[in-house]
């Protein structure tokens, strides 16, 4: 019987220390950064369990996932304008995300979270005007990161 207890006891704790080190990253929503219309930072690499705190530190910006760049069995999120909230990575690859007012002017954000398994896949989603740059040097920073 105390074998028993001792082997649940063990396992509950090593169930807490793998949430215990999930990170929760802080993602600011900003007018002006290194151009006008930025997520700072724009390039996240984090692990599964881990949060994305979206800021809106300055009006009028959202966040959303961009069609086509979300890993398989992950849950979809947009976020309202103005809207501060916690998205939790639960599955490993790339997850693609604009400000929809602002996608355009290259507003977008690219987590890469343990294994990139659909690169392939949100390497080939087209995008407007400037995001498609920003995401060029975004997956650059990906594959520097490995």
């Amino acid at each position: 019987m105390k074998k028993t207890l001792a082997l649940i006891a063990l396992a509950t704790a090593i169930g807490f220390a793998g949430s215990a080190h999930a990170v929760e990253h802080e993602i600011k929503m900003l007018n002006r950064g290194d151009r006008p219309m930025v997520f700072e930072p724009e390039f996240v690499r984090a692990a599964p369990g881990d949060t994305i705190r979206f800021v809106a530190t300055d009006p009028g910006h959202n966040a959303e996932i961009i069609a086509g760049m979300l890993p398989q069995d992950a849950a979809p999120f947009k976020g309202g304008i103005n809207e501060e909230f916690v998205y939790t990575l639960e599955q490993e690859g790339i997850y693609g995300v604009k400000c929809a007012p602002h996608y355009g002017l290259g507003m977008v954000l690219l987590i890469s979270v343990g294994e990139p398994m659909n690169l392939g896949e949100a390497q080939e989603v087209r995008h407007p005007g400037r995001a498609r740059a920003v995401f060029g040097e975004l997956f650059e920073q990906e594959a520097a990161a490995d």
